[in-house]
């Protein structure tokens, strides 16, 4: 069991905290040339208490997938809720996106050069894809999505447009996207 799933003390708790956000601001400017002691500095704790919580940096790349992830939970159920199904796939794809638009860590840890450690954030990442699949399934059985949609397309549109957040053309990728697959 990691530690991101189990109890922690309150000064655990921080210092994992400290160790995520210093190494989501350091991924940000760097990418994976940064070093697990770069990241211990900018925490402010030692190497020691940054290996306690994480084994290497596919596991801090996980670690801040999954609290994306449990953000992007709550914005999934709330897109759920919408009526038209529709509405839930473009309320979910859009608030996804303009979530992660800010968050340079985010991006660099799901697209980076090295995949990351995903048995670390099972739960975070089963939740999300669950909504996902539900909203999609909605959408296409609605006859509002192409029938051959799948969940599995949600990620490559996601990918897709985050790959191009640099350049502000996104948002006009996405609308070629959704044009093409809406039913």
């Amino acid at each position: 069991m990691t530690a991101s799933r189990r109890a922690l003390r309150a000064d655990a708790r921080r210092n994992r905290d400290a160790i995520l956000d210093a190494a989501g601001e350091l991924f940000a400017q760097r990418g994976d040339a940064v070093q697990m002691e770069e990241i211990a500095e900018r925490a402010g704790l030692g190497v020691g208490t940054l290996y306690r919580h994480f084994a290497d940096k596919q596991a801090l790349r996980a670690a801040i997938i999954g609290r994306r992830f449990e953000e992007m939970t709550l914005l999934a159920q709330g897109a759920e809720e919408a009526e038209d199904p529709w509405v839930a796939f473009e309320s979910l794809l859009y608030g996804y996106l303009e979530a992660v638009e800010p968050d340079a860590a985010f991006r660099f840890a799901l697209l980076g050069p090295k995949e990351p450690s995903w048995a670390d954030i099972e739960e975070q990442k089963a939740a999300f894809s669950a909504i996902v699949g539900r909203i999609v399934r909605r959408a296409v059985e609605a006859g509002r999505l192409r029938a051959d949609f799948g969940p599995g397309d949600f990620i490559l549109i996601t990918r897709a447009a985050m790959a191009n957040m640099g350049d502000g053309q996104w948002r006009r990728l996405l609308d070629l996207q959704l044009e093409g697959i809406r039913a």
